[in-house]
């Protein structure tokens, strides 16, 4: 989601809007050809007068922005057949200006796009050609991370880990995290964070969230991932960089990952020319339920008991919104921890508590109970009360059981990357998010080959349950909005646009300052307005 300062769209004028122009990549996959099938989730810059975009197949494409006429295109050729576990999907690409170059030199402005085949790419903006200075002949190699190499999978780890975010970029680095695959082993590839320098490509400093597992066979500790697999925000200014962190593998099994796992879960604040940690935050204590910090970190200044203060405003899959001291790290608004169900499954133990924000509200359900059930027809309706009879079902952080648990919400959030837009000037944020329910059921591994029961599976490899998460989901979109009022806690606007089943918001939503919500990515072409007080 993005706010824009811009007022030539309007409430008077929005519905007058027409297409001026329309560019296909051509870049598209059903999942029918040996591929994985692909998604169209880039992110536009506009800079320099062009528009650089991302492909599904992860070419980078220069733009006019008045005419779509293609300007110029790079292909870095990934190998489109590899198991990639978010499909083939790019969400964008950064740039960088070198104050160092004149404006005839080449690699002046830099292009830089993170692929799905793990690798950082430097491309010159003006031309579309490779910085050969960069890296080995204009890239960088991201697959030298401990846990990529596994003895016993080979070249099908590959897929599992790789890049859909766009780099984050402050001063002279270029800092990328990673996507990793879900549900796969316990032992995924390591989720460290790295930067690189933006001329050469060197190396400056990594990052790992997680304790690394050792070849101590003594240790009881393997894990991996804790990735930062969502947009990176920067603050010159503070020289930090936030970093918004994912579950550690496995995902809904902790039995290997005893403890907290810091700082999987997460919003961590690093120094940006060292590496080194300024401060973390942890939303979801021994993560079980797939509960990613998947909202882009959001920059703000708000105003709180007299003053206006610098603040990170980090949401989660849980459907909290946390507003923290971008200095410190200190909740703005208090964060509580209170008791949650524990765990029954054998060698598990669940966090006895998890931070609960005591404002604003939870923005998606976190409970849900047999009179929650709908159907088409009674039959329909009480078959579905049945099937939520038989989970354990406790609200929110209920584990998952070898019975089966309902999560709610589910492992779409929540919150999730599209993440919000902020209004500067009246202090209004507008989330959208998933009203989403799940089935998660832990099958013991003697079991997992004879189970039939309908679902998809996760196998979990080196623990001793495979995962089952049933198919039968529904997503509905809700786009709210929140105010602080005077200095006072947030509250709900009550005016704020709600979206229908026929709305599923794929890529967020642009804010501008005239109160016109328009959906950057979605089933039904349209913009409407929110009322703010």
């Amino acid at each position: 989601m993005r706010h824009s300062s811009l007022a030539q769209i309007n409430r008077e004028n929005v519905a007058k809007l027409r297409v001026a122009w329309v560019f296909h990549t051509g870049d598209v996959s059903d999942g029918h050809d040996g591929r994985k099938r692909s998604g169209f989730e880039t992110t536009p810059i506009f800079v320099d007068g062009r528009l650089y975009l991302t492909t599904p197949f992860n070419r980078v494409i220069a733009l006019d922005p008045a005419t779509g006429q293609q300007l110029w295109a790079y292909d870095p050729h990934i190998d489109q057949s590899l198991d990639y576990g978010d499909g083939l999907i790019n969400r964008g690409a950064a740039t960088w200006l070198d104050p160092q170059r004149g404006s005839k030199d080449k690699c002046r402005r830099r292009i830089f796009e993170a692929t799905l085949d793990a690798r950082l790419i430097a491309i010159d903006a003006a031309t579309g050609q490779s910085c050969i200075d960069f890296g080995s002949s204009g890239q960088v190699n991201l697959r030298n991370v401990p846990g990529y190499q596994h003895p016993n999978l080979g070249e099908h780890m590959q897929g599992w880990y790789h890049m859909t975010s766009p780099p984050a970029v402050i001063d002279d680095m270029v800092i990328v995290g990673s996507a990793i695959d879900d549900n796969n082993r316990a032992d995924m590839p390591s989720g460290v964070v790295r930067a690189f320098d933006a001329r050469t490509g060197a190396l400056r400093w990594s990052w790992n969230p997680i304790a690394e597992n050792t070849p101590d066979t003594t240790s009881s500790w393997l894990s991996g991932a804790a990735n930062a697999w969502s947009v990176i925000a920067a603050d010159t200014h503070r020289d930090l960089v936030f970093i918004p962190t994912g579950s550690a593998s496995p995902d809904y099994y902790g039995g290997l990952r005893p403890g907290d796992d810091k700082w999987a879960n997460s919003v961590v604040a690093l120094h940006a020319k060292s590496g080194q940690m300024a401060w973390g935050f942890q939303l979801v204590h021994h993560d079980l339920w797939d509960y990613d910090t998947a909202p882009p970190p959001l920059l703000a200044m708000l105003p709180h008991n007299g003053k206006e203060i610098p603040v990170v405003i980090q949401g989660n899959k849980t459907g909290f919104l946390y507003v923290l001291n971008r200095d410190t790290g200190e909740p703005v608004f208090p964060v509580e921890e209170r008791a949650v169900p524990p765990s029954d499954v054998p060698g598990e133990t669940a966090s006895p508590t998890q931070p609960f924000p005591v404002a604003p509200p939870p923005l998606a359900p976190q409970h849900i109970s047999v009179d929650d059930a709908w159907g088409p027809t009674p039959a329909d309706r009480e078959a579905c009360r049945q099937a939520i009879q038989k989970l354990l079902n406790q609200g929110i952080f209920t584990p998952p059981s070898v019975r089966g648990t309902l999560a709610a919400p589910g492992n779409l959030g929540g919150m999730n990357w599209s993440g919000y837009a902020f209004d500067p000037q009246r202090h209004l944020l507008i989330v959208n998010t998933n009203n989403l329910i799940a089935r998660v059921r832990l099958i013991p591994r003697d079991k997992v080959n004879s189970d039939t029961e309908e679902g998809s599976y996760g196998a979990q490899r080196g623990t001793p349950y495979a995962v089952e998460q049933d198919k039968r989901q529904c997503v509905l979109e809700l786009l709210v909005g929140i105010v602080p009022k005077d200095d006072a806690l947030p509250f709900l606007v009550e005016e704020a646009f709600q979206c229908g089943v026929d709305l599923i918001v794929v890529g967020g939503w642009r804010l501008t300052c005239t109160n016109s919500v328009c959906p950057i990515s979605s089933s039904r072409p349209s913009c409407d307005t929110v009322k703010s007080r």
